[in-house]
């Protein structure tokens, strides 16, 4: 059925028309294709990119811990420091009386 279904097709288009409408497939495959291949490609790209955030996002954690760390380091040794200025000042005040 479908071999009499392309020798009636050959018989309504004239050789120019069929070689034009051939072309015209084989066009549409490759463009299929590559649009294929593109997508493909977009899909990789879209899976590096998702990874390359969540690492980001990773490193934003570990960051912020990092610094709330630091303040916190630094409040520390702020208090030492102004505990051993005291300390200090109290022994000045003492050879100065």
């Amino acid at each position: 059925m479908a071999v009499n279904a392309v020798e009636q097709v050959t018989e309504q288009v004239p050789a120019d028309d069929f070689q034009a409408l051939e072309d015209k497939i084989y066009r549409t495959i490759e463009m299929y294709k590559a649009a294929r291949q593109a997508q493909a490609a977009a899909e990789r790209d879209a899976q590096r990119l998702r990874q390359q955030v969540e690492e980001r996002d990773e490193q934003l954690v570990s960051l912020r811990r990092e610094a709330v760390q630091l303040k916190k380091d630094r409040e520390e040794i702020r208090g030492r420091v102004e505990k051993m200025l005291a300390q200090i000042e109290s022994i000045a005040e003492e050879r100065a009386s």
